[in-house]
């Protein structure tokens, strides 16, 4: 049996056809070398790593608009931001192949899974309320004032950076204690959906991310 091609499929076939066309005579014109796959490869990438910084910094300004004036605009703002930030950013996870050093940084970026147990309270009867892997499995930093980590008492009442980098993320030596980065922001601002706003609630934001 024939197939007959409409006239969507000619022009999508044309179009691909003069495509190839052009892509030959470029490809014939300039001689590939490996010194210009490298400096292709670089201008790439550092296109992309450009857009990530461009949108996180825009992420960041929409969360500190949230945090000085939390409400329903605020909020949606930040979560759009971040949803545009993600684009280049998973666009770059391509170079963490033949890159070590982008490890020694991307854990604290877009570490993955994470138990959101440690950063706020999460419903006892689909999460549990303990691991026997990870000791801050429910620890609920956004609510307490001091934490055992690796033995000793951390002042968790001010969440700074500094706790975050140093204290929380990786607590315990426990990868799933995601303290930073896109997918901890993505659970406190997004899970904020299915979760009971109160006032308390609301005051407690700007301890997480400043």
């Amino acid at each position: 049996m024939k197939r007959l091609l409409t006239p969507v499929a000619i022009c999508i076939t044309g179009a691909m056809l003069a495509a190839c066309s052009s892509s030959t005579v470029k490809n014939e014109s300039s001689e590939v070398t490996a010194d210009s796959v490298v400096v292709h490869y670089a201008d790439i990438a550092e296109a992309v790593y450009s857009d990530s910084l461009t949108t996180a910094q825009t992420l960041r300004s929409s969360i500190d608009a949230l945090l000085n004036n939390p409400t329903e605009q605020t909020l949606k703002a930040a979560r759009t931001a971040w949803i545009a930030a993600r684009v280049p950013y998973q666009q770059s996870e391509v170079y963490r192949f033949g890159n070590a050093i982008v490890d020694d940084w991307e854990g604290k970026v877009n570490a993955w899974p994470l138990d959101e147990g440690l950063i706020d309270y999460v419903s006892k009867d689909s999460y549990g309320s303990e691991s026997d892997l990870n000791p801050l499995y429910a620890a609920n930093v956004i609510s307490s004032k001091s934490l055992m980590i690796g033995g000793q008492k951390v002042d968790t009442s001010e969440i700074t950076p500094e706790l975050i980098a140093e204290s929380l993320q990786e607590a315990d030596g426990v990868e799933a204690n995601v303290a930073s980065g896109y997918h901890a922001i993505e659970f406190y601002y997004g899970a904020k959906i299915y979760m009971e706003p109160t006032q308390e609630r609301v005051n407690d934001q700007p301890r997480i991310l400043t």
